[in-house]
């Protein structure tokens, strides 16, 4: 199978990269970072999805499956061109899939999808709409570029779309979002809360990518490791020392004295929880972590 990875020069991508050419794959991936020492027989394009260079690629490479994970968040990409790279990219890639024939295409998104709330249910499920992202502005060009990846399912039929809800990530690639927020030695946390953070080891988050991209999914599906873990446990067990601070007062010293910079809106993630039900993934690809919540976080403690 000819495989195309936009993004591919991103940590998890690299991993996805690695296990889909040991399956005897052919890959071939477009970023705008370089890739100076990919796999044997790997070939990474350095251009912008956007662009006409990328549409060449579709062209002369005709994949037979897309795996685009060439978007970014607030964390990594504070540019205001940020939406642009999310919606728009995520436009050309799947008008580039329709053009070009390719039979299968997988969105790795987020599950912060779904937002944080005091009045949102604790376990998500795939039909539930993004709640609370009108209190994250940060958040709407990934949810709009989920969204466009959904409306594929009827507006390509021909093409067998996935979109993959992914936890937070983490683990010894040290990337991601909850990777950024722990950077630190410090960690700020809102005074009178403990939210549940869910998260996967990074390697397992490659080995369902892989596992979505052979079992052909097709529809909305959330992906997690491991149960969710309190914020307090992650800070500690990932050897940070938590920074309790009054709600009021967290917002001018983020980006100061050694904490996260976080804009406004990612505040409700550090007062409430995110957590998803990937039973109907589990059901659909009899996906098993093989790392449990200790080894995940200690895998990122030892990195660092």
């Amino acid at each position: 199978m000819k495989v195309l990875i936009t993004g591919i020069s991103g940590a998890l991508a690299r991993e996805v990269t690695r296990r889909v050419v040991e399956r005897g794959h052919e890959v071939v991936g477009i970023d705008v970072r370089p890739w100076y020492h990919p796999p044997e027989g790997v070939r990474v394009i350095q251009t912008d999805i956007r662009k006409r260079p990328a549409e060449e690629v579709f062209r002369s490479f005709r994949p037979d499956a897309l795996v685009h994970m060439a978007t970014v968040t607030h964390l990594t990409h504070r540019s205001r061109d940020r939406y642009r790279i999310n919606l728009g990219g995520t436009q050309a890639v799947f008008e580039h899939c329709a053009h070009y024939g390719v039979k299968q295409a997988l969105f790795v998104g987020r599950h912060t999808y779904y937002g944080a709330g005091p009045d949102s249910p604790l376990y998500h499920t795939e039909s539930e709409p993004p709640m609370a992202v009108h209190t994250f502005a940060e958040l709407s060009d990934l949810v709009a570029a989920d969204l466009y990846a959904g409306s594929a399912l009827w507006r390509y039929p021909r093409i067998d779309t996935a979109v993959l809800r992914l936890c937070y990530t983490l683990g010894p690639f040290r990337q991601g979002t909850l990777a950024a927020f722990l950077k630190g030695p410090r960690v700020p946390t809102v005074l009178g809360f403990d939210p549940l953070f869910h998260f996967i080891h990074e390697l397992d988050a490659a080995a369902a990518i892989v596992l979505s991209l052979e079992a052909r999914l097709r529809g909305v599906f959330n992906v997690s490791g491991p149960p969710p873990v309190p914020l307090s446990v992650i800070i500690r067990e990932t050897g940070r020392s938590p920074v309790p601070l009054p709600e009021a007062l967290i917002r001018p010293l983020l980006g100061r004295f050694g904490l996260p910079r976080l804009p406004p809106g990612a505040l409700e993630h550090v007062k409430y929880p995110v957590v998803i039900d990937s039973s109907a993934f589990r059901k659909a690809t009899g996906f098993a972590p093989q790392f449990d919540e200790d080894a995940t976080m200690a895998a990122f403690r030892e990195a660092g």
